[in-house]
């Protein structure tokens, strides 16, 4: 197929033909825009335009884009000049592809050899030789489409002149899909290329990575791909030389080095999985400015992951990359075609886990009946990898201690007490080889040990480690946490360890930091002073780790059953510290939400008595928020009865039966910010029985909600009653001047609408203006106050978003 030259259609065929000229044009780019300049369709100001993409492919991409504002003519000097250059390199795609016995041969034996990886499930008491097969103990994971949030609110308030936000909201796919169709085409569209998977700590990301592995070895699923590479971030963590992706691929999958190039020839038929972002400890560098496209080229680590993320390297190969939220603002996000979010268990798939885990139905029914009867605990199986732990505690001390859990810490300090006691023992030798030393004393050094590492390298950003402390690695306790894998290196073969869970070492980390002679300042800050709110947002568990290992109830546990000395002195400074950060996030606005888990996690209501708030702001923005956090909010404002200022819930994903949940407490609020969240009219009546109960509220916002008339007459006639509504923030919507006319009899008190960016013209304005008593509707960026009102304002979620993005990013 040729390009068209037809006069008039020369434009609509560069666009029609924009993808394969991308593909055609990537190694002749330079040449050509020299070309195109000589024959003057490009100046040189356009050069230096294109100078600024970043690799070869984005600079191929600038220049059409470029051309569609120098008309016909230009396309067509384009046209003629390009269709000599590389004819014979543009790729042709399956047909081209010689499926000979032996690549068939090749396809067979890397998924036998991906199917021996992933049958099986090792868990920390798996016997000698004993097989858990995968298959036998997958529940089915709650998994929504979604879109990365954070990044487009960043990115929205910076630029708040479009209406982004709620074209995105109506535009999303916020529905439940099964793995087998993460890469499938239900709507006839393209199907996506690029997906991130993002979902908080031990929600079952590895899992999923596991499940399509084992689905596609085993002739199921994603048939659609020759061949899937499985990479780790864990295992990539380890290359510290320059390297090329032929030898990242290769590491682990030797039995491809024969047909590595006709395999990659087809990238279409390739899928790279990229496993655990949030665990690469360059993760804050993928932003290069140097681009790989070759499976040869050496080069940072970084800069090939970044390469293939970006298109660069392999352009028609699927990539699937997962992460924890707080890493994912530094992948390249302009690449990802889907945004899929694990949202975890039901309580159905909660019951069928624990079917799953006891392999005994009465058994299991018993099991999860103790569960049930725990509201906490019930509420943490959510997420896969405590709902693994719980049972792992069940199945050891067949049954919980007296006292239940009350929190997550509690729930892992029974995991430890529980798995320490079985472990132990079985292993009375192993604690007894020391000579002159107790049991009890060696079992704490142990402990102690394995806290220190877990807390160096949870600092470095690192989840894998050599074999330094043969007395950690070979001692039976250790390897009850520990995991060890073999990675082959040039010379040799090296045993490499790592937690059994992420979410382990973060707790081991708090525990060295809470229990060994070494004071807070030096390992949560600088000189005698450090501060919660300001750690950094990747420890954020670790932060609530330590302030329950802080608490009174754990200090006692590990006490009794441990030997560990109470650590009376920690205890203290970080409960006078953990009080005068709350009182000032309260005071200023900041971000709170870890402070309000710290406070959870402490369990004592003597130390909220201690706060004395002048105001009270509650700042949980830009976050999706759990059921976790929702109960981490209820419990500070059960105890805190003052008036709420200020409750900010923009971009929370926040839903009908959480707003429902939380009515008690909206009625307490002055003002109250809901935007950017897709409502619904039945959250919509939950906003309008707060405004019609409450005689405090002043303020709401609703921007970019997506509601339109049929929602705001909700809120009308809510108003009725209401006397105390001041300023009604709706931006961003699909208003209309019927919808907001019959608002003019509220005012006053009724002081301020604003509609801007809804389906009402200047003119509109101007008549809703004029039945009121005083202007208060402003439907569009007319007046000079509006302006500085709303830069004000922007500022303010700018250095809000900021925030968070500086806790995620810093170390």
């Amino acid at each position: 197929m040729t390009l068209a030259r037809t006069p008039e259609l020369c434009l609509q065929s560069l666009r029609n033909r924009r993808v394969s000229l991308v593909d055609k044009l990537e190694f002749h780019i330079d040449s050509l825009i020299d070309v195109l300049i000589t024959k003057e369709v490009l100046t040189r100001d356009d050069r230096e335009e294109v100078e600024y993409s970043k690799g070869p492919r984005a600079k191929v991409r600038k220049v059409l884009d470029i051309l569609e504002g120098k008309g016909e003519e230009a396309a067509r000097i384009f046209i003629s000049v390009s269709s000599h250059l590389g004819e014979s390199n543009i790729k042709t795609g399956d047909q081209d592809l010689k499926q000979t016995s032996e690549y068939l041969k090749v396809i067979a034996k890397h998924k036998a050899i991906l199917k021996r990886r992933s049958e099986c499930i090792i868990n920390y008491n798996t016997r000698h030789g004993e097989k858990i097969h995968f298959s036998e103990h997958y529940v089915n994971l709650l998994i929504v489409k979604g879109h990365h949030c954070l990044e487009i609110k960043r990115h929205e308030v910076l630029t708040f002149g479009q209406q982004r936000i709620s074209l995105q909201q109506k535009a999303t796919e916020q529905r439940l899909i099964k793995p087998a169709q993460l890469f499938s085409s239900e709507t006839g569209k393209k199907p996506a290329k690029k997906i991130l998977v993002t979902g908080v700590a031990g929600i079952g990301k590895t899992v999923l990575v596991q499940k399509i592995l084992c689905d596609f070895s085993n002739h199921k699923e994603h048939q659609s791909f020759d061949f899937i590479i499985h990479l780790t971030f864990r295992d990539l963590n380890l290359v510290s030389k320059p390297v090329s992706l032929r030898e990242l691929i290769l590491r682990k999958n030797g039995h491809l080095a024969k047909h590595l190039d006709t395999i990659t020839e087809n990238d279409a038929k390739l899928l790279i999985i990229l496993d655990g972002f949030d665990e690469f400890k360059h993760y804050r560098g993928c932003d290069v400015d140097a681009f790989l496209t070759d499976l040869d080229e050496e080069g940072e680590v970084v800069e090939v992951l970044s390469s293939l993320m970006l298109g660069e390297l392999l352009p028609e190969a699927s990539v699937l990359v997962t992460s924890r939220p707080m890493a994912v603002s530094h992948i390249p996000i302009g690449s990802i075609d889907c945004f899929v979010v694990i949202t975890g268990f039901s309580t159905v798939e909660i019951h069928d886990f624990f079917q799953c885990f006891f392999q005994d139905e009465e058994l299991a029914t018993k099991m999860f009946n103790i569960v049930a009867a725990n509201e906490l605990m019930l509420t943490l199986c959510y997420i896969p990898a405590f709902c693994h732990i719980v049972c792992s505690i069940l199945k050891e001390s067949n049954g919980l201690y007296p006292a239940n859990p009350r929190t997550m810490t509690d729930i892992y300090v029974q995991y430890l007490l529980a798995l320490v006691k079985s472990h132990t023992n079985n292993r009375l030798e192993s604690l007894n080889n020391v000579t002159g030393m107790k049991q009890q004393n060696h079992l704490q050094e142990i402990l102690l040990k394995l806290g220190r590492l877990a807390y160096q390298k949870l600092m470095n950003q690192e989840t894998l480690f050599y074999s330094n402390n043969d007395e950690i690695t070979s001692c039976a306790i250790s390897s009850t946490f520990l995991d060890k894998t073999s990675i082959q290196e040039p010379s040799c073969t090296e045993d490499v360890y790592s937690f059994t869970h992420l979410t382990i070492q973060e707790f081991f980390a708090a525990l060295y930091c809470a229990m060994a002679d070494v004071p807070l300042s030096e390992t949560l800050g600088s000189g005698s002073e450090y501060s919660i709110k300001s750690l950094p947002g990747n420890l954020d568990l670790f932060t609530r780790f330590l302030s329950g290992l802080l608490s009174e109830r754990n200090q006692e546990l590990l006490s009794r059953h441990i030997g560990f000395q109470k650590q009376k002195d920690k205890m203290q400074s970080f409960r006078l510290k953990l009080i005068s950060d709350t009182q000032a996030t309260c005071e200023d606005g900041a971000y709170i939400l870890t402070q309000l888990h710290c406070i959870v996690e402490q369990q004592e209501v003597l130390l909220l008595q201690e706060l004395k708030l002048q105001s009270l702001r509650i700042n949980l923005s830009d976050v999706s928020l759990s059921t976790m956090d929702y109960n981490a909010v209820k419990h500070f404002l059960n105890e805190i009865h003052l008036t709420i200022s200020e409750l900010d819930l923009t971009g929370t994903n926040i839903s009908t039966e959480a707003l429902r949940d939380l009515q008690p407490y909206l009625l307490r609020c002055e003002k109250l910010w809901l935007g950017e969240n897709n409502l619904d009219l039945e959250a919509i009546k939950v906003v309008a029985d707060v405004l019609q109960a409450s005689n405090i509220l002043k303020d709401i916002g609703l921007g970019w909600t997506d509601i339109g008339d049929e929602h705001l007459f909700v809120l009308t006639n809510a108003m009725k009653t209401n006397q105390t509504l001041a300023e009604l923030w709706m931006e961003g919507n699909r208003l209309t001047f019927a919808g907001l006319s019959p608002l003019s009899v509220f005012t006053p008190p009724l002081e301020r609408v604003v509609a801007i960016w809804n389906n009402v013209t200047d003119d509109e304005g101007d008549r809703l203006n004029s039945l009121c008593p005083e202007p208060c509707f402003t439907v569009s960026f007319t007046e000079n106050s509006m302006w500085k009102e709303w830069a004000s304002w922007v500022l303010q979620r700018c250095e809000a978003v900021a925030t968070v993005a500086r806790k995620n990013s810093l170390r």
